[in-house]
């Protein structure tokens, strides 16, 4: 699958729950509607934390990757 158009990317590596989730919160905030946000994150807990967090908001979690410690999660903005 070929990576969504990104127009806002924001880097979370270091961080741990909660901080990748606020920080995306804000981005979002930012964005208009149909905006794609790539977050990229080294906690393990931020899969599960970014599907949860989709759910709640109704901002679309459009993929999410894991590689070499890394993981990468595209926010579709409602």
């Amino acid at each position: 699958m070929n990576a969504p158009t990104v127009h806002k990317e924001i880097d979370t590596r270091g961080m741990n729950c909660p901080l990748p989730i606020l920080k995306a919160k804000k981005a979002l905030a930012d964005m208009h509607s149909g905006d794609v946000l790539k977050v990229v994150a080294t906690d393990p807990g931020s899969t599960r934390d970014f599907q949860a967090f989709a759910r709640q908001t109704g901002n679309e979690l459009i993929e999410q990757t894991a590689e070499g410690g890394e993981f990468v999660h595209y926010l579709r903005r409602r």
